[in-house]
């Protein structure tokens, strides 16, 4: 069915596309999912055709040309996980496909060190299954019960019984195995993907290798939201991995928390100052309702929507953000190989980046730069603002206005809307 679809696509008839052959929903969940409005267009979303003529012989990518066809259409799902790797910083579209091959087989065996490391301490990780129970106490000490995966099945066999003085960011690893299998077991399970425990293992066993390495977070509630896609986008559990990494630098402020604060205070704390701007009147109104801290825009901003718009398009969300925000020295800047930015750029330099990032370096506003993401809320706010004004009487109200959204958001109007409020935040705001 994926090659007919494709072929339609090529044809220009977007009636025969099939999105639910690329991401099926279980029969019994279609009436509790939300609707998908995204639809490949001929001519303007990025097809596989056109994403292979971007590269030359050597396998040099034409950046521009791809950002401008994902900001008018997004990406077809055929080819969608070969595209994030580069929106999201895993290869410098100026390497070559050899390069970017080496450099994968570097990477995949990076991970399985990780990973084999971290084998050596939980003997679930790699065994294809996924705990959902406690394996050590709070001070560290191994728990006999039996662990079991989603399916019953025990997965206590090979526990190492010495286990000694742990240290405490080892301890909180291994006490975080568990709320991750949990919240595994729970995301995206409208999706026929997730029937298969394998393939629930394998988003298990990313966000625990992810949680050995980054050990200042570990591991958050929210990142299944943001791993799940990537999961079942790129088959290989490696690649996936570093597609995940790299979200995650992007991200990873909205999930580190300390005793006084949440990660993601900052973006609310961004979306207050932009709304005070764009809309003083409803700022206030919001202040009113003691909703002046914006925490009812959380979640939109931890997860980036996925729970307002149905897969399909919080993909296509997700794609034409990172398209517009791109920014062609993030490899360089990731890899820590850029020595330095230049001064002045031409045109054809500006074309390589996305719509919203290019108009952010030609204002000269870098240091002012907030994520696209929270003008989008922002967008969201202004579309409710005579409803949010005429009927919420308290933060009960906004919550209740605001999750009407889903299912019901048009991203690429959304998107569109928020241009526009960062372009009217620009001309008011003083920096």
């Amino acid at each position: 069915m994926g090659n007919s679809i494709i072929a339609a696509c090529k044809n220009g008839d977007s009636s025969l596309e099939d999105l639910d052959s690329y991401f099926p929903v279980r029969p019994e969940c279609r009436a509790d999912v939300p609707n998908t409005r995204f639809r490949p267009r001929a001519g303007r979303t990025l097809s596989e055709r056109r994403w292979k003529a971007a590269f030359s012989q050597e396998g040099y990518l034409d950046i521009a040309g791809v950002l401008r066809r994902i900001q008018r259409g997004g990406i077809h799902p055929s080819i969608k996980g070969a595209v994030w790797e580069f929106l999201l910083g895993c290869f410098d579209p100026n390497s070559t496909f050899e390069e970017r091959n080496e450099l994968r087989q570097q990477r995949r065996e990076q991970y399985a060190a990780w990973k084999s490391e971290c084998q050596k301490l939980v003997p679930v990780v790699g065994s294809g299954k996924v705990t959902t129970n406690a394996i050590v106490t709070d001070d560290g000490q191994p728990i006999e019960l039996a662990n079991t995966t989603s399916n019953g099945q025990d997965t206590n066999n090979g526990m190492p019984v010495d286990i000694g003085v742990y240290e405490k960011k080892v301890v909180q690893w291994k006490l975080n195995l568990s709320q991750i299998g949990l919240d595994v077991v729970r995301t995206d399970r409208s999706l026929v993907f997730y029937e298969n425990q394998a393939n629930q293992a394998k988003l298990w066993d990313v966000l625990a290798v992810y949680a050995w390495i980054d050990k200042d977070i570990g591991y958050v509630q929210g990142m299944t939201d943001i791993c799940s896609p990537i999961i079942i986008l790129l088959e290989n559990e490696a690649d996936a991995f570093w597609c995940f990494e790299r979200a995650m630098r992007r991200l990873r402020e909205n999930f580190k928390s300390s005793a006084n604060s949440i990660g993601v205070q900052s973006q609310l704390r961004s979306l207050a100052q932009i709304v005070t701007i764009v809309d003083p009147k409803l700022h206030r109104h919001l202040e009113e309702l003691d909703g002046g801290e914006y925490l009812f825009a959380l979640r939109m901003l931890m997860v980036l929507f996925r729970r307002e718009l149905s897969f399909v398009d919080a993909l296509y969300l997700w794609e034409v953000m990172w398209a517009m925000e791109y920014n062609p020295n993030i490899y360089s800047l990731y890899d820590k190989t850029l020595e330095q930015l230049p001064d002045k750029l031409n045109d054809t330099q500006l074309k390589q980046y996305g719509k919203f990032e290019r108009r952010i370096v030609r204002t000269g506003a870098t240091k002012q730069h907030d994520a696209l993401a929270i003008f989008l809320v922002a967008s969201v706010l202004e579309t409710k603002k005579k409803q949010l004004m005429k009927e919420a009487k308290g933060l009960d109200d906004v919550v209740q206005i605001l999750s009407a959204i889903t299912g019901n958001l048009d991203a690429k109007k959304a998107l569109n809307e928020a241009l526009k409020v960062h372009k009217k935040y620009m001309s008011k705001a003083s920096f």
